[in-house]
């Protein structure tokens, strides 16, 4: 008979932003809450490791500023923030252009005349779409009919010349699709998040992030080596003989796969995949904390992340984080090498492989029409949360853990 592991009123399956978020509310209404982690450490996608001295997230990411969750839940200043650049690099067939925020580097106003990276009326529609999207209230961009990203620069009046030349190559690394068939409402705020926060990183990587959050739980909420086998009438059974854990009400807080096992039947949407590829330089390739993407889409985006973060590489090297979309792939790395050197005007046949990180279901598909969150409540005492039913964002993800935990003090009448 497997053990009994004792009884809460909420077991939260998964230790990530989602899973959480959803404890952190739950516990603050006086539930007693268990966290059952499969892995070594919370977090989920938002992990970090070292490998021979370098700081390796799993798979690039940035950390916002401006997510209302982030202000709410996080101490941003514990975290040692070290922002990104204000702008992107492009590289094109006629050299790197550069496209920055004049309000934040006015220094670099200049980059934005008329002939450089755009022409005069994309720089109008975009000063447009901008300010509306900057300043308007949120919920004024979710309203109205749903269309493809595409469909929207279209109609904001930017033309398809800028739309290949900016946009796509960056948007292409924001939403995984080289398309622009992700839904304008989503483009709309998360386009309103970069003009309104800083793009950032953790002084320990991105992994600080959600440590921050367990942190704030009580000792012994979060369980970790404890992966769920399957849920049960009155809880969960724990894998590997590991027993019985039980409470009236579960939340399964994991991504995309799990949640489905979990929850035989729950409609979950497609997923990307991106592979990024940590290459340890005998130089800095680029002096500056600053995105570089590629118009001809051989990669998504590449950084030198020890000019944000210099931890993040040891003394004399430089680590530089390059992604591109789907699976890794033989001959992938040494043909993105051969990119890489172009695009940093750079020699690259010095850089060695530190590691390479596939991150399958690594954000939702969003064509239109896409709903910004969904119903967590699925059945009787069973619940679902996660980036994968709302943005594919870390706001995404703490807002639906935050939903999730609102209903469910709402069915026990709390």
């Amino acid at each position: 008979m497997a053990p009994d592991r004792g009884a809460v009123d909420v077991v939260v399956i998964g230790a990530g932003a989602a899973g959480l978020a959803c404890a952190q509310d739950l516990l603050a209404a006086g539930l007693t809450v268990a966290v059952a982690e499969a892995s070594d450490a919370v977090g989920g996608r938002m992990r970090t490791d070292r490998v021979d001295g370098f700081v390796i997230d799993r798979g690039f990411q940035v950390f916002n500023t401006s997510y209302p969750q982030v202000r709410k839940r996080l101490d941003l200043r514990a975290l040692r923030l070290r922002p990104f650049t204000p702008g992107v690099l492009v590289h094109t067939d006629d050299g790197r252009l550069r496209f920055t925020d004049p309000s934040r580097e006015p220094r670099r106003a200049a980059d934005l005349l008329p002939g450089r990276l755009a022409r005069p009326r994309d720089l109008l529609a975009l000063g447009v779409l901008s300010a509306r999207d900057m300043l308007a209230p949120a919920r004024l961009l979710t309203r109205g009919a749903d269309r493809t990203t595409r469909t929207a620069l279209a109609a904001a009046g930017v033309s398809e010349e800028f739309v290949e030349r900016f946009f796509r190559p960056f948007l292409s690394g924001v939403f995984l699709e080289d398309e622009l068939e992700t839904s304008s409402r989503v483009f709309h705020l998360v386009w309103r998040s970069m003009l309104r926060g800083t793009l950032c990183l953790p002084g320990e990587g991105i992994g600080a992030v959600p440590r921050q959050l367990a942190d704030r739980l009580p000792d012994g909420t979060v369980r970790l080596g404890c992966p769920v086998d399957r849920l049960t009438d009155d809880g969960v059974l724990l894998s590997e003989g590991g027993g019985t854990l039980r409470a009236r009400t579960v939340v399964v807080a994991t991504g995309a796969a799990a949640a489905r096992s979990l929850l035989p039947g729950l409609r979950v949407p497609p997923h990307r995949t991106v592979t990024t590829y940590y290459h340890a330089a005998p130089a800095s390739p680029l002096a500056e904390p600053t995105l570089l993407t590629d118009s001809r889409r051989r990669f998504l985006n590449s950084c030198v992340l020890s000019e944000v973060v210099p931890g993040y590489a040891p003394a004399g090297t430089a680590l530089v984080a390059t992604s591109a979309l789907g699976a890794d792939r033989p001959g992938r790395e040494s043909s993105l090498r051969a990119a890489l050197s172009e695009a940093y005007a750079a020699d690259t046949s010095g850089w060695e492989v530190v590691t390479v990180q596939a991150i399958r279901d690594a954000l939702p598909a969003m064509p239109p029409p896409h709903p910004l969150s969904r119903p967590s409540r699925i059945g009787p005492g069973r619940y679902v949360c996660g980036d994968h039913r709302a943005t594919g964002s870390v706001q995404g993800a703490l807002a639906s853990g935050a939903r999730a935990a609102r209903e469910v003090l709402r069915d026990l009448g709390r």
